[in-house]
Formats: structure tokens, sequence, C-alpha cells
């Protein structure tokens, strides 16, 4: 019997049996549907977190402050996170280290910034907003930032500390509804901050809602609210991206001088560039994605054990079919290639439809968190996702069919047309 009449024979009695080959399918279709699903989300939040780092400006390299290691090794950044987190402040980084960096020859412009929380009120309206502390340049630099009113401070404002503010469009509606914004007062603790801008409406952008961020010069918020003279951040803006690295190289050089640090281990920062930040991400997305695909795989599993169970009752219920083959000439290894050609039809069957479905699905994902939610999610579904589906298909098909196409080519022709 050649494949082609095993392929033909195959497909008449799964048309004979439309049930038990639905059922038998079922599991398959929603494991291969779940693998694409996996992927092309995997790609929808590569894209959204990607994009939503590009916003930031993709020719930029960024200085945080890092609390210093004491131990050898790289386990200092991760120290640094712990610190950090439980309340540890770094106070070393200035404003007068983010202009010696900006001297460095690949570097067009940067800002410093610092991020405080404070009430702001206006009349009888009273939030709770986040205060940016920054520079003149940021409104340069960062590329998701516009103004939509008004104009943003200049730099003689932040070295004279003026006393004024660039709000954003939700903190706008917040305090002052639907009327100007622009020459009111805003009262920050006990300073009256005046509305010189207003930015366009931007979201929520790596977990932090910048349309309720109120701007202020830098120095003005150290000196007048918080009284401090440190940042935590510094960004600069490249001239060539290309040497991004040396000029991070640069900016390491330049700052373990000015703190005068001898061991790069006992550094109070980390210099980052965007380049880094996206490989970074990316690493963290692929993780995500193949965890998930181990889950998946876990009810592919399942699906190819129904389809053995499926199976083995085929055989059970073709036993005299299987004696009556054999019986007029039929070979082992024609029985064999029957049930197994049987199994891969399936499974592969099972790979279309699970794809096609999960194909549709990730579309409607990407259409209701594009035009529903407002989430910048682009439908994409890689080659690789296709290749991995009907690669379990298939594998699924040869390694759970040959058990039980083995068991009908081992059936006693005799002993098989004896069954009723």
């Amino acid at each position: 019997m050649t494949i082609l009449s095993s392929i033909k024979t195959s497909l008449k009695l799964m048309r004979a049996n439309k049930m038990r080959t639905v059922l038998t399918l079922l599991g398959l279709v929603i494991g291969i549907m779940t693998v694409i699903i996996v992927y092309s989300a995997g790609e929808g939040i590569r894209g959204l977190v990607l994009g939503q780092v590009e916003s930031f400006g993709t020719d930029t390299v960024i200085t945080e402050i890092k609390v210093p290691s004491n131990k050898t090794g790289s386990a200092g950044d991760n120290q640094s996170g712990n610190a950090q987190a439980s309340g540890v402040q770094v106070t070393t980084m200035t404003v007068d280290d983010m202009e010696a960096v900006k001297k460095l020859p690949n570097l067009i412009s940067g800002y410093g910034a610092v991020l405080s929380q404070e009430q702001a009120s206006y009349g009888n309206e009273l939030r709770r907003a986040f205060i940016l502390g920054t520079s003149a340049a940021y409104i340069d630099i960062d590329a998701g930032s516009t103004i939509a009113e008004g104009r943003f401070f200049t730099e003689a404002e932040d070295k004279s500390l003026s006393p004024v503010a660039v709000i954003g469009q939700g903190m706008k509606e917040k305090l002052f509804g639907d009327s100007d914004a622009i020459g009111k007062s805003v009262k920050l603790r006990n300073e009256r901050f005046t509305v010189i801008g207003v930015m366009a409406p931007r979201g929520a952008v790596m977990f932090m809602n910048f349309d309720d961020y109120i701007y202020v010069p830098i120095r003005t918020l150290q000196k007048k609210l918080m009284g401090t003279d440190y940042i935590s951040y510094m960004v600069h803006q490249l001239a060539d991206v290309k040497g991004a690295a040396a000029t991070a190289e640069d900016i390491k050089y330049t700052m373990r001088e000015r703190h005068e640090i001898t061991d790069p281990i006992k550094d109070d920062f980390r210099v980052t560039t965007m380049e880094e930040s996206m490989a970074t991400l990316d690493t963290i997305t692929n993780a995500l994605t193949f965890l998930l695909l181990a889950i998946v795989a876990i009810s592919l599993v399942v699906g190819g054990v129904g389809i053995m169970n499926i199976m083995y009752v085929a055989v059970t219920e073709r036993t005299m079919e299987i004696g009556l083959r054999k019986a007029v000439g039929a070979t082992r290894g024609d029985i064999l290639k029957q049930f197994l050609v049987e199994a891969v039809l399936i499974t592969l069957l099972g790979g279309i439809v699970g794809s096609a479905i999960g194909t549709l699905i990730s579309f409607l994902i990407s259409f209701v968190a594009k035009n529903f939610l407002g989430f910048n999610w682009v439908f994409a579904v890689p080659l690789q996702a296709y290749v991995v589906a009907f690669t379990f298909s298939l594998v699924f098909g040869v390694v759970f069919g040959v058990t039980p196409a083995r068991a009908a080519a081992k059936l006693d022709p005799i002993e098989a047309l004896r069954t009723e």
C-alpha cells in the first residue's frame, strides 16, 4: 500500500467517523491555538514595551544612581536594587555631574531629573501629584513629550529658581477642568508655581502616567521643596548613536573621576545605553514566552494522550477489518503505515485548525488592545510560531500514533477475523 492510498483511506475513515475525529482534534487544537496566541502576545508585548522605551528617545544614554557593592562580581546591581527597595538613598549624583558629562565629545545635550510627590492645589481642588524636577533640555530630548499649550521652562528659569510649572493634561483637567490653566498658580506645599505650559496627552508609559505629572525646574524643586541637591538620574543625547558604547565608557570614567572612585565595584551609578535597555527587555519577554510555552506543552501532551487513546479505540473497532486485510495479503508494514498516517493526518489537521483559530484570536486581542484599551499593540505572529505548531503536530502524530499502530500491526489475522 502506497502513502497516497493510505492517506485516501484515512481521510475516508475520518469523514465516516466525524464525531470521533472532532473529539480527537479538540485537545490538540486548543494546545496549538494557545501556542500561536502566546507567540503573538509575546510579539505584541515586546513591541509595546520597546515602543514605550523608544518614546524616551533612541539616541540617549541614561545614568542612574546605584548603591555601591561591597562584594566582587556582577551582583552589585542586584544588591543595588534590593538596597534601594529597602529605603537606602544615594545622594552623590548632582546637577553638576550632569553638566560635566554633557561636555563629553559625543554628547549634544542632557538633563537631570528627580521625582517627588506633593499635594497640588488650586482653589478648592486638591490632588496628590508626582512632581518631576528636570532641566530645560528635557522637552527637546524626551521624544514622547510635547507642549500642547504655552511653553516649557528655560535654563535661565531653572538657574534662577523660578517658581514656574508645566502640567500634564490629566492634572490640568483635575485642577482646572475646562478652563484655561496658563498664567494661573498651583500651590505645591507652601510655594506657588505659575503654570506656563500644558503637556500634550501621553498616557501611561512603563506604568507611569505622565498626564498626571507636574514638571518644574530641577533646581527649584531641590531648593524650594525638597531641600536637597542630588538627582536620581540623568539622560544625555548622543551625536552619533554608533558611538554609544564608547560614550558610555567615557561617562563612567568621568563619573569615577568626579566621585573619586578607583574600584568599579564601588560605582554609585549605572550607565545604560538604549541598545542595552532594549536587549534586556527582549531577554525578559523571550523568557516569559518560553515559560508560557512550557505550560502550553502540558496541554499538548494531554491532547497527544487523547489521540493515542482514540487510536486504540479505533484499533479495537476495526479488528475484523485488520484481520480481513491481512488475510488478503496486507503486511504488518501496511497496517502500521495505515494507522500511523491516520494519526499524523489528525494531528496535522489539528495544527491547521489550531493555527487558524489562534491567529484569529490573536488578531482580535490586538484589535481590542489598540482600539478600546489605547495600547500601541501591533498584531504579529512570527513564522517561528507556525513552525513550532506544526512541528508539535507532526511529532505528536508520530509519537502518540506509533504505539496503537504497532498494536494493530501485530494482530493475528485469524484471531482478528473471529472478533465480532
